[in-house]
C-alpha cells in the first residue's frame, strides 16, 4: 500500500505466476502455440537475455540466431537503448497531446531520412504491417490508381491491406475478400509491362530479399521496375521492414543495387531496439503533399500511437548505436563470414543444396540426396509435409545445441538464420560447428534426429 492505494509489483506477479506461462497462453491466448512449443521440444523457460544470447532457469546459455524475428537487430537490452528509456520516462515529457510538435519525432525523422537522401518525409506507426498499409495507401491517393502488384512468397504483414499483397497463400485462406491487388514473380519484368499497360497499376511494393526463403531480386531487377514504374506514373514501394537497419550488409538492402531510389520506403522491426514497437513509412514530399494537400486532410491517416516518446528514443538510441559501432559493416563482415563457412559445407553433404543471402540474412536450403538410404527417408518426410527435414535440423540445434532458428517458411526445406546485428566470430564457430555435427547425424542415417523425424511424420498425418 501506498499513501492507502494499492501498489503494483512486477517482479512478485511474475516470482508468482511465472511458472504458469504456458498454461496462461493455452487457456488466454493462441491455444495452438504452446501446443507446438510442446511437439517440436521448443518450451523453454528463458530466465534472461542479453545480447545475442538467452540463459535459461539452469543457467545454460543459448544462442539466437533468430533476433526475434529480426526485431533484436542490437541484440537485448542494449545499455544505450535502455538508458534512452529510463531518460525519456524520467523526462515526463507531455507525449501524445496531439496538437503540439515535439521534437523526437523530427529529430529521428532527419537521421532516417540521412540514409536515404532521396526521400524527404516520414510518417510513424506502430509496426511493419501498419509502416506497409501506409505506402498501400499514400501510393493509391497520390498516383490515383487502385492496384498494387507484389510478388509471389512475399511477406508484408497480416493486416487486411498487407495481407492483400501477402504472396503466401496459407496467410490469405479464408480472410477473402481483400483487396483487388495482384501478384507477379519476383524479377519477372515482363509480367510487370503486362499489368503496367492496364493503366490502373499505382505500384508495386517488394522486398529486394524477400523473408520467405531468403530469395534476392535478380540483378537489375528493381532499377529496371522503377523505370517502368515510373514511365507509367506508378511508385515503388520497398518493403524493408526486415532487410532495413543493417541487416544485409548495407544501412538498406535496395542500396544493393545502383540506381534504385524506392519512392515509398517501409521500416520497423530493429528501429525499436526491441523495446517499444514502431514503423516508419519514409516518402518523396510530392506523395506526402498530396495525401496531405489541406488543413482539411491534416488527420486523414494517423496513428493513435504513432511517434509516441518512448519509440522515437528508441529509434533515435539505436541510430546512434548503429554509427559508433559500425553494426552495418559488422553484419557485412560477420555475415560474409558465416555464408562462407556454410557455403563450404555444400560439396560435403548431398542434403545440404544450398547457402544463400547477404549480410546476415543467410538461407541455407536443403534438398533431395542421391543415395538410396538416405533418398528413401527424405521421401517419406516429403510424403508427410514438405519443410520437415528443415524442422528435423532446428530441433536438434536448440535441443543439442541451445541455438534458437527458424524454419523459413511453411513448407519450405530452408533454414533462415537472422541474427543480432552484433554478432561476431565466436557465435559463427559456435553455429557451424554445431550445424555441422546435426547433419553428421543426419547423413549417419541413424540416431535421435530420424527418430524424431518419425515424430513429426506421425504428428503431420495427424493434423491432415
Amino acid at each position: 500500500m501506498k499513501d492507502g492505494r494499492p501498489g503494483f509489483d512486477l517482479g512478485r506477479l511474475l516470482a508468482e505466476r511465472g511458472a504458469e506461462r504456458y498454461e496462461l497462453h493455452t487457456r488466454h491466448l493462441n491455444h495452438q502455440l504452446p501446443r507446438m512449443l510442446h511437439t517440436l521440444g521448443f518450451d523453454k523457460v528463458y530466465e534472461r537475455a542479453e545480447g545475442a544470447h538467452f540463459w535459461d532457469e539452469e543457467g545454460n546459455d543459448y544462442l539466437d540466431m533468430l533476433a526475434g524475428f529480426g526485431v533484436m537487430g542490437l541484440g537485448r537490452h542494449h545499455p544505450v537503448v535502455r538508458k534512452a528509456l529510463h531518460d525519456v520516462l524520467d523526462a515526463s515529457l507531455a507525449d501524445l497531446t496531439r496538437f503540439d510538435c515535439q521534437p523526437l519525432p523530427g529529430l529521428l525523422a532527419e537521421r532516417l531520412l540521412a540514409h536515404s537522401p532521396h526521400l524527404d518525409r516520414v510518417f510513424f506507426g506502430n509496426s511493419g504491417t501498419e509502416a506497409v498499409e501506409t505506402a498501400l495507401k499514400f501510393a493509391r491517393y497520390a498516383t490515383g490508381k487502385p492496384r498494387i502488384l507484389y510478388c509471389d512468397h512475399a511477406f508484408h504483414g497480416l493486416t487486411t491491406g498487407s495481407l492483400s499483397v501477402n504472396g503466401e497463400k496459407g496467410f490469405r485462406d479464408g480472410f477473402a475478400p481483400l483487396l483487388p491487388d495482384t501478384a507477379i514473380a519476383l524479377g519477372d519484368l515482363d509480367a510487370l509491362r503486362r499489368e503496367l499497360k492496364r493503366g490502373d497499376v499505382a505500384g508495386l511494393v517488394v522486398e529486394p530479399i524477400q523473408g520467405k526463403g531468403v530469395h534476392a531480386a535478380p540483378p537489375g531487377f528493381l532499377r529496371e521496375a522503377q523505370e517502368l514504374l515510373h514511365r507509367h506514373k506508378a511508385v515503388l514501394i520497398a518493403d524493408e521492414v526486415q532487410t532495413g537497419l543493417g541487416r544485409t550488409g548495407d544501412f538498406y538492402a535496395y542500396q544493393h543495387e545502383e540506381g534504385v531510389e524506392p519512392d515509398l520506403l517501409c521500416v520497423a522491426k530493429a528501429l525499436s531496439g526491441g523495446y517499444v514497437p514502431v514503423g516508419a513509412t519514409l516518402g518523396k514530399d510530392w506523395i506526402f503533399k498530396r495525401v496531405y494537400s489541406s488543413m482539411d486532410r491534416v488527420l486523414v491517416h494517423s496513428a493513435s500511437f504513432g511517434s509516441n516518446a518512448q519509440a522515437m528514443a528508441a529509434g533515435l538510441a539505436v541510430l546512434a548505436v548503429m554509427e559508433q559501432e559500425e553494426t552495418v559493416a559488422n553484419a557485412r563482415r560477420t555475415g560474409d563470414l558465416l555464408r562462407e563457412r556454410l557455403a563450404a559445407l555444400v560439396g560435403r553433404y548431398e542434403l545440404l543444396h544450398e547457402v544463400r543471402g547477404r549480410g546476415l540474412m543467410i538461407g541455407i536450403e536443403f534438398g533431395r540426396p542421391s543415395s538410396l538410404k538416405l533418398r528413401s527417408r527424405w521421401t517419406m518426410l516429403q510424403a508427410a509435409r514438405k519443410g520437415l527435414f528443415a524442422q528435423m535440423v532446428v530441433v536438434p540445434l536448440l535441443q543439442k545445441h541451445r541455438i534458437l532458428t527458424q524454419v523459413s517458411g511453411d513448407h519450405l526445406e530452408v533454414i533462415k538464420l537472422i541474427p543480432p546485428l552484433v554478432i561476431g566470430e565466436p557465435e559463427v564457430d559456435r553455429f557451424v560447428t554445431a550445424f555441422t555435427a546435426v547433419m553428421d547425424d543426419a547423413h549417419s542415417g541413424g540416431g535421435l534426429m530420424w527418430d524424431f523425424g518419425r515424430t513429426l511424420v506421425k504428428q503431420a498425418v495427424a493434423n491432415r
